[in-house]
C-alpha cells in the first residue's frame, strides 16, 4: 500500500508540474485546455488500474497497458526534458540579471505575452523530445534482443570446462503487453546460441498462472547440454509464487530454493546455487537463505549463484561465492530513472562488478516492465563464458 501511495504521489508531481509549467501559462483556447485536462486525468486513473488489474483482469491490462504505460513514459520524459529546460533557463536568467546588473541595464522584457511564447516553445520542445524518445524506446523494447558476451576466468574451472556457455535470461515478465510471440522470440535466440546451461534469474511473470500459462508455454522449448534453472524473483511473489513453480517446474525448468547442484560429471564439474530473492522471507515458506544453499560446499569448486538482486552479492561475497549472475534492474530500462535504479541497488545496475572478492554480473533483461519502452537500455540475453584460468 506504501508503494502504491508513493506511486500515486509521484504520479500527482509529474502531472502537475506539466500542467502548471506548459499548459496553464500557454493559454491555449478553452476547448484545448480542457480536452488535455481531461486526457491527463483520464490516464492518471488507467495507469493505476492498468497494473492493478493485470492479477485480476490480465485481458484488461494487455488492452490498456499499450496506451495508459506508453502515456506513463511520455509524461515522464517530457517532465524531465521540462525540468532540464528550466533548469537551462533559470541558469540563463541569473546569468543575464547579473550582466545587467553590472553594466546597469534595464531588466528583461517579462511581459505576458513573451512568458505565454516561451511556455509554447518550452513545453512543444519537451512534448517533442520526449514522444520521439518514447516511439524509438518502444522499438528497442520490441526489437532484436542483443547477445552480450561475457568472459569469466576462474583457476577453479576444471580445464575439460574451457570455453562453458551459460544462456542467462531474466526479468521477462510475462503479461500486460508481453505475450506468446515474444517468449517463442526469446527462447528460439537463446537455443540459437547452443548454450551448456540455461539460467533464468527471476521476475518472469506478471500475472496469475490461469491467465498466462499458455503465454509462458514456449519456455518448454528451451534447450542447453546441462538443462534450465531458474529462481524467484519479486514479482513471482505479487501472483503467487508457489503456483509459478510448479507450473514453470512442470514445463522443464528446474527451480533453485535455496539449494546447490553440481554442473558436469565427477572432477570435471562446478557447483551451481540459487536463492529465493533479497524480499521473499515477507512470504511463507519463502526468504533468501545463503547458509542452506552453501553449507558444506568444498571451496576449492568453483561457485555460480543465481540471485535475483545484484544487491544480494554483499551477503553472497562472504560465502565465498565466486561468480553470481543477477538482474531485476533493466538496466534502468528508462534513462534517467537509471540513477534511481542505481542508487536501489546500491549502486549496481547493469554489467560487470566485484564486491569482497566475488565477480557479479547484472543483466539489462530481456523483457521489460510497465511501459513498452526501453530508453538507453537495450534488451538483453547474456552469454557467459568460463574459462579455466
Amino acid at each position: 500500500m506504501l508503494s502504491f501511495l508513493f506511486g500515486i504521489a509521484i504520479s500527482t508531481l509529474i502531472n502537475g508540474y506539466i500542467y502548471l509549467r506548459a499548459i496553464r501559462p500557454s493559454l491555449l483556447s478553452r476547448r484545448w485546455r480542457i480536452g488535455l485536462v481531461t486526457l491527463m486525468a483520464v490516464m492518471f486513473v488507467a495507469i493505476p488500474v492498468t497494473t492493478w488489474s493485470r492479477h485480476a483482469w490480465p485481458g484488461l491490462s494487455a488492452t490498456f497497458g499499450w496506451v495508459s504505460l506508453t502515456w506513463l513514459a511520455l509524461t515522464g520524459l517530457t517532465f524531465v526534458c521540462l525540468v532540464i529546460i528550466d533548469l537551462g533557463r533559470l541558469v540563463i536568467w541569473l546569468a543575464d540579471r547579473g550582466r545587467r546588473r553590472l553594466q546597469r541595464l534595464p531588466a528583461l522584457d517579462t511581459s505576458l505575452s513573451r512568458r505565454t511564447f516561451l511556455a509554447r516553445v518550452s513545453g512543444g520542445t519537451a512534448v517533442a523530445l520526449s514522444s520521439t524518445s518514447v516511439a524509438r524506446g518502444m522499438v528497442t523494447a520490441r526489437g532484436e534482443h542483443e547477445v552480450v558476451d561475457v568472459e569469466y576466468a576462474f583457476a577453479k574451472l576444471p580445464k575439460a570446462l574451457d570455453g562453458f556457455s551459460i544462456v542467462q535470461l531474466s526479468d521477462l515478465h510475462i503479461g500486460m503487453t508481453i505475450d506468446r510471440d515474444f517468449v517463442q522470440r526469446v527462447v528460439d535466440r537463446a537455443n540459437a546460441l547452443a548454450p551448456d546451461l540455461v539460467v533464468l534469474t527471476g521476475d518472469l511473470i506478471d500475472g496469475p498462472v490461469e491467465a498466462l500459462c499458455e503465454d509462458a508455454a514456449p519456455l518448454a522449448g528451451l534447450r542447453a547440454r546441462h538443462g534450465a534453472f531458474a529462481i524467484t524473483g519479486n514479482h513471482e511473489y505479487y501472483t503467487g509464487a508457489d503456483p509459478w513453480i510448479e507450473e514453470l517446474s512442470r514445463l522443464g525448468l528446474r527451480y533453485l530454493r535455496n539449494e546447490r547442484v553440481t554442473i558436469g560429471d565427477g572432477a570435471e564439474s562446478f557447483d551451481l546455487a540459487g536463492v529465493d530473492d533479497h524480499g521473499a522471507s515477507r512470504y511463507r515458506g519463502h526468504g533468501e537463505d545463503l547458509e542452506r544453499a552453501l553449507a558444506r560446499r568444498d571451496p576449492s569448486r568453483l561457485c555460480v549463484l543465481l540471485a535475483h538482486q545484484p544487491r544480494q552479492v554483499r551477503r553472497a561475497s562472504k560465502y565465498g561465492v565466486d561468480l553470481q549472475l543477477s538482474g531485476h534492474t533493466h538496466g534502468g530500462q528508462i534513462w534517467p530513472w537509471h540513477y534511481l535504479v542505481r542508487l536501489q541497488q546500491g549502486g549496481l545496475l547493469a554489467g560487470r562488478y566485484e564486491h569482497g572478492g566475488t565477480q557479479l554480473y547484472v543483466t539489462r533483461g530481456c523483457g521489460y516492465w510497465g511501459p513498452p519502452v526501453r530508453v538507453l537500455a537495450p534488451l538483453e540475453i547474456t552469454r557467459i563464458i568460463l574459462r579455466s584460468a
